[in-house]
């Protein structure tokens, strides 16, 4: 299986109102429930009204688009991570599934992957 790196460093914040969202941006996800709304985006794309926000993340996805059938994908990855003491944040969207890391556990997170099996690919900013 192959996992891209993505290139810039990310947020993992809180908002007050879904105004605060700024759309148009390259990537972001929006996470609403009854008790939150919560945001991951690049790091210089954070909104300036944030109730909470944690800094240094970053981040790399499954490339491809993933069947709906397919089971333990993400169980795999989250194993073998925290096999090597590394948590993570995950988010799940229609195609795939992207894996944050703190960006102090980034590069042990990638050799851990690799030496589990995974293709890792580096993309550029």
């Amino acid at each position: 299986m192959e996992l891209k790196c993505l290139p810039y460093p990310f947020t993992v914040c809180k908002l007050k109102s879904e105004d605060d969202i700024i759309s148009g941006k390259e990537f972001y996800f929006v996470g609403k429930t009854d008790e939150e709304i919560s945001l991951v985006c690049k790091t210089d794309d954070v909104p300036s009204e944030t109730t909470e926000r944690e800094d240094g993340w970053r981040g790399f996805s499954i490339v491809g688009t993933l069947d709906f059938s397919l089971i333990g994908i993400l169980a795999k990855i989250s194993s073998l991570l925290a096999e090597n003491k590394i948590g993570i944040f995950a988010v799940s969207t229609y195609n795939t599934d992207y894996i944050f890391v703190k960006e102090e556990n980034f590069i042990r997170a990638l050799s851990a992957l690799e030496s589990g099996g995974y293709n890792v690919v580096h993309s550029a900013e």
